[in-house]
């Protein structure tokens, strides 16, 4: 029995790595930062606020010429402009300090630029001349506008709204893209938190000479298939731990760093969309959890794992290229082979699936093939555990461990 005990290694493998001080510390980094962040927004966004008002009630001199004749001298002199006689005569006086800016508006504003002089006051303060500068002509020539529909248009308040059907309702639209993109979200964080942690979960065992000694009392299977179960209790733990700076942050600090209200109400939740979801988002998880603990049973160390670990991670970013093909062309070549291949897969199905491109046979297919090279990978890894259990200086041969014969649950290891 005690061979078999898978909840004894489920047990072993979860209160071990979190008792690990270095998994805390790679944990709280993320929330950690993320207060930082947050801290650092709120400070930033208070400054600038400040900031704003300043140069809101700011009050300074200039002078000004039109050549278009727009410009409206009532409204100059309630800013405290005045007319200046020429050009030279405005650009001389920013020059001698007797007024802050001058203005000289062209003969046409549509087409030719609107020529600003003024005293250099640093370069974020400098942009109030040019403000002012357009803000004076585009109330001018509303002025001269009589109709209150005619300013709205100049003034850009207009709106739109906009309704789409699908299958003869309506579509979600975004709101129905949101919530089915929070499985990528989870996707990234968890192979990204858990990521080494995963290939360490069987390189451990090997580089600290332990495996021989571990195979004499759990079977193999017992082992890798609790190993990968921890794995998702700790994704879980660090699942949370990552969650919580941001739903505090929501709650009590929304406001401070100008974060946009949610109103859960509006999303759309579409039962087949989100259970599409939740299966490529385990899927994939299980795909990779399986490949990365096969690569430590046949690396003798993590740095021998390295590189190809690299090249694993890079793989879930590579999609994120053609992300605008995805949406707009989801039946592009490219588009398809991501969508099937299956270490691209989880990325590029869960996008498509959010955005509505993704068929139903499509995303069945690719569940299907996610849970299946899963399941063979794991039964890969437990292989190349047995065999390569003792192997602490080279890789093992794959090759080699394939052409061997099974061996039973019962028998030992050579």
């Amino acid at each position: 029995m005690a061979r078999h005990n898978l909840g004894t290694v489920v047990r072993f493998e979860f209160i071990r790595t979190i008792a690990k001080r270095r998994f805390w510390v790679a944990t709280l980094f993320v929330p950690v930062l993320l207060i930082i962040v947050f801290v650092l927004v709120f400070v930033s966004n208070s400054s600038t606020r400040t900031s704003a008002e300043a140069q809101k009630n700011a009050h300074f001199s200039f002078q000004y010429t039109d050549e278009s004749g727009l410009v409206s001298p009532a409204i100059v002199e309630s800013l405290g402009g005045t007319q200046a006689s020429s050009e030279e005569a405005g650009i001389a006086a920013v020059k001698s300090g007797e007024v802050d800016a001058y203005f000289a508006y062209p003969a046409d504003p549509a087409k030719q630029t609107i020529r600003v002089y003024g005293q250099d006051n640093g370069l974020f303060a400098n942009g109030k001349y040019s403000s002012v500068a357009e803000s004076i002509l585009q109330a001018s020539v509303e002025q001269k506008v009589n109709s209150p529909q005619t300013t709205a248009i100049l003034q850009g308040s207009v709106n739109t709204t906009t309704t789409t059907y699908k299958n003869g309702s309506v579509s979600g639209g975004f709101n129905a893209v949101v919530p089915a993109l929070f499985f990528l979200v989870i996707f990234y964080i968890v192979i990204l938190l858990l990521g080494n942690q995963m290939l360490n979960s069987t390189l451990e065992e090997k580089e600290n000479r332990v495996t021989e000694m571990i195979l004499t009392t759990i079977n193999p299977t017992s082992l890798i298939v609790g190993k990968v179960l921890s794995l998702f209790m700790v994704g879980l733990v660090q699942m949370l731990v990552f969650a919580i700076p941001t739903v505090l942050a929501y709650l009590f600090f929304r406001q401070q760093l100008s974060i946009p209200e949610l109103d859960l109400s509006q999303f759309v939740f579409d039962p087949q969309t989100m259970i599409i979801g939740v299966l490529i988002l385990l899927g994939g998880f299980s795909l990779f959890t399986g490949t990365l603990v096969a690569l430590g049973a046949v690396m003798p160390t993590a740095k021998d794992a390295g590189p190809i670990f690299g090249a694993l991670m890079i793989l879930i970013f590579i999609p994120f290229y053609t992300v605008t093909l995805v949406v707009s062309d989801p039946n592009a070549f490219i588009v398809q082979v991501f969508t099937f291949f299956p270490y691209s897969a989880p990325v590029t199905a869960l996008l498509r699936n959010a955005f509505g491109t993704l068929p139903l046979w499509q995303a069945i297919f690719v569940i299907v093939e996610l849970f299946v090279l899963s399941a063979i990978v794991l039964r890969l890894a437990v292989r190349l555990f047995r065999y390569g259990s003792i192997e602490y200086t080279r890789k093992v041969s794959i090759r080699d461990v394939l052409a061997r014969r099974p061996v039973t649950e019962a028998e030992p290891s050579r």
